[in-house]
């Protein structure tokens, strides 16, 4: 649920922050007070388009954040995973930033996002229903998978039974069509192998090769100056009057010694010690001196070596380990298309023997699809008579392709197409859902639909965003008891200008604008008690004159809300 709401210099709201709780929250106030403003601002933390026209004027940017409490098995964890973002005590915290130049920067839980990624948790926390904004439901690519998920857990396992079989079936398709290419093709293909196999083979490349040549280089490149340093140091150390024959003397002068001061002991021993390590380093110095040789020609030969590898790296890899990987690659290729035939011959066995058991587990499937659609059918078409559409019908169709023999007509979730069509009036054709226009029934329409998917959508929170425009009496009241039951599972924001949707509320927020000294228009919000709750209904009654009728029949109505909630 969204536990919290903090909206900063956008619109026309000033700085706003409103504590939510659970249940169902309805919005009301005058119009252009600012409702439809909040819904916005939610919906730009959901990853809606953002425009440099939501921020206030006279400021830099818009801020919205919102902290929302999700359980241990929400859907959207896996992607807070994948982004490798980190979650304490199941909460998130999305935030976004509109500037004045249009850009748009997106946390969630403090780490930068993407759009596509906000979306992605966003529609996954969120669903805001407009009076003329279809949303999910109304998006035909959406109805195969919300009828998956109408058929529960048993549907789901054969998904994936299919799923891993359709991957095997689409690897050994991809090989069959590497292989079906004209011979044109493959000659040339051979041709090119035949070369690129020569080229590496003959090469002889060692791993790491490079490596090893560039530091010989280098040896070679600084013979002299090596050379030099080393002769230097040795002369340093051996001869007459050089560093061992000084040692040495300071080492006997102190063994001399050392009987008539005990403290002189461990000096002498030290030097002594340091004489014979130094006169063995001499010694391996002299004799890396006597194996030094300058070979001008094979400092030519590494050139000529580390150019050849350097013309194979431009070809085919930025490392020796990559050429070789990509050699090995290519001879298996090679090998494949030479033996075509044979090979052919297996390959389209092997493809047939899958394409049967993946056609098999597709059909399956979609029996199970029909009959799950025959129960989802009857769901809504109850609830549309709740919702006082006695005539009307929905159907959830599915189209299965025709030609199963081609691999072309299976997708990862089976061979199925799926549509929502529904009438509304008696001797009328079904037709799309997405085609029906009337406000008023595309309302209860939806709020059917939503009320069979309110517990597999997976939504944290659902808005409805004046979705009862058009409809009055007892439609009203049933509209307003649908939307309650709905908060039993999803938390409900609700936009209204119905008193029987207000009157059904757990929480009821005002929301209304004022000038300021400085002549600005800000919105706030503020949270109603029970007497506001029974004055702002009967507002919505009678308009902006209150009579004891009016008052009366509004605490009417929530006496009436209050049993059917209980």
């Amino acid at each position: 649920m969204l536990l919290e709401l903090q909206v900063i210099n956008f619109a026309i709201i000033d700085k706003l922050r409103i504590s939510f709780e659970n249940g169902m929250t309805v919005f009301t106030g005058e119009t252009g007070a600012g409702k439809s403003i909040i819904i916005d601002a939610i919906g730009l933390l959901a990853g809606g388009r953002g425009s440099s026209e939501y921020v206030r004027h006279g400021t830099d940017k818009a801020e919205i954040e919102g902290l929302f409490e999700i359980d241990g098995q929400h859907e959207v964890l896996p992607i807070l995973e994948e982004l490798g973002i980190d979650r304490n005590d199941n909460l998130i915290i999305l935030r976004r930033e509109i500037s004045t130049r249009g850009k748009s920067i997106c946390r969630v839980n403090g780490k930068l996002v993407t759009l596509n990624a906000l979306q992605g948790i966003g529609h996954r926390l969120i669903d805001i229903h407009g009076q003329h904004e279809h949303q999910l439901l109304l998006e035909p690519e959406r109805h195969l998978p919300l009828i998956d998920l109408f058929g529960g857990e048993a549907l789901a396992q054969l998904k994936r039974d299919y799923k891993d079989e359709y991957e095997k079936t689409s690897d050994i398709a991809a090989q069959c069509e590497r292989f079906n290419k004209n011979e044109k093709q493959t000659a040339q293909r051979i041709d090119l192998l035949q070369y690129q196999i020569k080229e590496i083979g003959e090469a002889q490349l060692q791993d790491s090769e490079d490596d090893k040549l560039t530091e010989e280089k280098r040896r070679l490149v600084n013979f002299e100056k090596v050379f030099q340093a080393l002769k230097t140091g040795y002369e340093a150390l051996e001869g007459e009057n050089r560093g061992l024959d000084w040692l040495r003397n300071a080492s006997g002068c102190l063994e001399s010694v050392q009987d008539l001061d005990s403290n002189l002991k461990n000096y002498a021993e030290s030097i002594s010690n340091s004489y014979y390590i130094l006169e063995e380093q001499s010694s391996l110095i002299r004799d890396y001196l006597e194996q030094m040789e300058y070979d001008p020609e094979r400092l030519d030969d590494i050139e000529v070596r580390l150019n050849d590898i350097h013309l194979l790296k431009r070809k085919y890899g930025t490392s020796i380990r990559e050429i070789l990987d990509y050699f090995k690659k290519i001879q298996n290729e090679y090998e494949d298309l030479t033996h075509r035939d044979e090979r052919y011959d297996e390959l389209n066995e092997t493809f047939h023997k899958h394409m049967d058991k993946l056609r098999k587990k597709a059909l399956v499937i979609s029996s199970m699809r029909k009959k799950t659609v025959i129960q989802l059918n009857q769901a809504i078409n109850h609830e549309l008579k709740d919702l006082y559409m006695e005539h009307a019908q929905f159907d959830a169709r599915l189209h299965q392709k025709d030609d199963l023999e081609s691999f072309i007509n299976y997708r990862p979730d089976g061979i199925d197409d799926a549509e929502f069509f529904i009438t509304t009036n008696p001797g009328e054709p079904l037709k799309p859902l997405a085609k029906i226009a009337s406000g008023g029934e595309l309302s209860r329409i939806m709020l059917a639909i939503k009320s069979n998917f309110k517990e597999i959508m997976g939504v944290t929170s659902i808005i409805f965003d004046e979705v009862d425009t058009g409809v009055s009496g007892r439609v009203a009241q049933a509209m307003a008891e649908k939307i309650f039951s709905l908060s039993k599972s999803s938390q409900i924001f609700c936009i209204t200008h119905l008193p029987q949707v207000a009157a059904m509320a757990d929480q009821h927020l005002y929301i209304s604008k004022q000038v300021t000294s400085d002549q600005r228009t800000v919105t706030s919000v503020r949270k109603l008690n029970e007497d506001e709750k029974v004055s702002e209904i009967g507002r919505m009654i009678s308009g902006t004159k209150m009579t004891d009728l009016t008052r009366e029949h509004a605490r009417e109505l929530r006496k009436m809300a209050e049993k059917v909630k209980m």
